[in-house]
């Protein structure tokens, strides 16, 4: 089936067991956020809360909390979807099986966005920024906001609907310097299609008008974080994954999404920058305020039975995890056309996505002699200069004919691989000075910090190590090392200090010349290695997310050979906490005392959980 509103999921949901109602008063300041962490992390159903104090409406939170709930959502849809996608990756297929392709272009036809012909559902009635549930999520974040908009503006001297950008840009709602009702804060990143707009409106003489819609079927949020080709609208991909053409509508000169539950609409200031943040961000961190642009509210408009849609972000994984999920299974087929020879791309989320990407490709160039990166690197090039994969800031890949069956989603597996063949003295290549992630404060900069590529093609040149030598000598401020994954060795180091830091690191790879650590090829020095040997999220999360290759990669018997920098004993990476890095996300103890009574003994939520 299609859903035509947000009211009509609910139901659906509801119906077959995928949601539970919680009638208690709950306030937005951190406790719809803490309820929601909790069901999230027992793998519970969406949560729509009845009653959010202050506000008339209601909110809906974990609705793609679960994969199987995801695929649940658009099960009617996505094997009709996957069809138009095999087509676009290979047309000759629907020569092949023209029987399996009969209603692919009808699937097609929802794609067209629709102008509505009738009064919008979501022009039912206007309201405030403060009667909107105010959501918070962390106790430092700057105010209220919009976890899951969908932004909408389109060129200036340009209404055509399908030149329109949507995307997920975080609005912030109250606090910091905005007046209450009439200034909002627009959050966007690099490599953000809506940056294209602001730059053209800045060069003209037009009021950057943007419309931000929230709610409305599932396939539309989803939409909003799709990375589609520039000029290609996002409005297509909503329609076709929630198999209902998009409805619009016009008014006072902007577009309104006829099905979403809300759309506030504004101008966005062309010279002038507010203060926006902190905000808990999806790598577990806080991303700091910064000057972002800021939109003037002219209305906030709602549909009858309005739900207001919000999600949590944190350490990942939460449940925007499921957006990464569904993606891969959609465009998977796409990727040897998009990269050219790559056969598998994971950015992985339990590293916060951008700080850690895998990939396998293909050593195609000299088949006749001695295997070595070659084409992988040209592949890593392209890798890490297309749209949101220019992102990554640690790249491992790997070449596809040293192992058929390898799989970038078995991590372990991935590592073992890379990590018994790459040669520390060829197989790193440095990106320094260069953009990250925004919400990345691991760099040297805002946006500023540096990438590494790690390729390794060719047959294993080493067995690794699953048990810590009993030989192992460490200098006497380091401790507590441990097997992480087999080959690396987490060791635990005094606390980061900038006087200190680079004698540090120089004092352990001075201590480990000369030790029998061939079967350890990867040493991460680190403030606590049993959390890093606890689980494999743990590893991913710390050692990728806190540490900027440039300034925090070193080595045992380093050299550097006509600007080539390598080592001939292990690497070493520095993923200690520095003075520079964001606040690591932490929970109110005196809101989740207050929450714990719903989930105690008589609490609402306690037979359920």
């Amino acid at each position: 089936m299609s859903y035509s509103s947000l009211h009509e999921c609910v139901n659906d949901l509801e119906k077959n067991g995928h949601l539970i109602r919680i009638k208690s008063e709950i306030n937005p300041d951190l406790e719809a956020a803490e309820i929601h962490r909790r069901v999230f992390e027992k793998k519970g159903p969406a949560i729509l809360f009845e009653r959010i104090k202050g506000s008339p409406f209601p909110a809906l939170s974990n609705l793609y909390g679960t994969y199987d709930r995801t695929d649940f959502l658009f099960r009617r849809t996505i094997p009709h979807v996957q069809k138009v996608i095999e087509l676009k990756a290979d047309p000759t297929h629907f020569f092949q099986q023209p029987t399996r392709y009969l209603r692919t272009p009808f699937t097609a036809l929802s794609a067209l966005p629709m102008k509505s012909i009738t009064k919008a559902p979501v022009t039912y009635g206007t309201t405030t920024i403060d009667q909107l549930p105010l959501i918070k999520s962390w106790p430092m974040d700057g105010g209220a906001f919009v976890t899951l908009p969908q932004v909408m503006t389109l060129p200036p001297d340009n209404q055509k609907i399908m030149s329109s950008n949507v995307g997920m840009y975080r609005i912030q709602l109250t606090g910091n310097h905005y007046a209450t009702n009439q200034e909002i804060g627009m959050h966007y990143q690099i490599h953000r299609g809506i940056g294209v707009h602001h730059t053209q409106y800045n060069n003209s003489d037009k009021p950057f008008r943007a419309s931000i819609f929230v709610g409305g079927p599932p396939s539309h949020a989803f939409a909003a974080i799709m990375p589609l080709p520039e000029g290609l609208s996002e409005l297509t991909f909503a329609g076709l994954l929630g198999g209902r053409r998009f409805r619009y509508t016009r008014k006072n000169g902007h577009i309104l999404s006829s099905d979403a539950d809300f759309v506030i609409t504004g101008t966005i200031r062309k010279g002038e920058k507010k203060p926006e943040g902190p905000f808990g961000d999806h790598l577990g961190y806080y991303s700091l305020q910064h000057e972002f642009p800021v939109m003037d509210v002219e209305q906030v408009y709602y549909r009858k039975n309005a739900i207001w849609h919000f999600t949590v972000v944190g350490r990942p994984p939460q449940e925007d995890s499921s957006f990464g999920y569904l993606i891969h299974q959609l465009v998977k087929l796409l990727t040897p056309q998009e990269f050219p020879g790559v056969k598998q791309i994971n950015a992985v989320d339990a590293a916060g996505v951008h700080p850690l990407l895998l990939a396998v490709g293909s050593e195609r160039y000299m088949p006749f002699r001695e295997k070595r990166p070659e084409e992988i690197l040209t592949q890593a090039n392209r890798i890490l200069g297309s749209g949101q994969t220019s992102l990554a800031k640690f790249l491992f890949i790997a070449a596809h004919g040293d192992s058929p069956n390898l799989n970038t989603h078995d991590i372990p597996g991935f590592f073992r691989h890379v990590l018994e063949r790459v040669d520390w003295t060829r197989d790193l290549h440095f990106y320094t000075k260069t953009t990250i992630d925004t919400l990345d404060y691991s760099g040297s900069g805002w946006n500023a910090g540096s990438k590494v590529v790690i390729a390794a093609c060719g047959d294993p040149i080493r067995t690794l190590s699953h048990d810590i030598p009993g030989s192992l000598s460490l200098p006497s401020a380091f401790h507590k090392p441990t097997v992480v994954l087999p080959g690396i060795m987490a060791i635990q180091g005094p606390k980061f200090s900038s006087d200190t830091a680079y004698q540090d690191v120089q004092d352990l790879c001075e201590a480990l010349q000369g030790q029998i650590l061939e079967g350890f090829p990867m040493i991460i020095l680190c403030d606590d290695a049993p959390f890093l040997r606890a689980n494999l999220n743990n590893f991913l999360w710390a050692a990728f997310t806190r540490a900027n290759p440039s300034h925090d990669i070193q080595g045992v018997d380093p050299f550097i050979d006509n600007k080539h920098w390598g080592c001939h004993g292990p690497l070493v990476i520095d993923a200690r906490i520095k003075p520079h890095h964001a606040p690591v996300l932490e929970t109110d103890p005196t809101v989740s005392k207050r929450v714990d009574r719903l989930f105690a003994k008589g609490g609402e939520l306690y037979q359920k959980f």
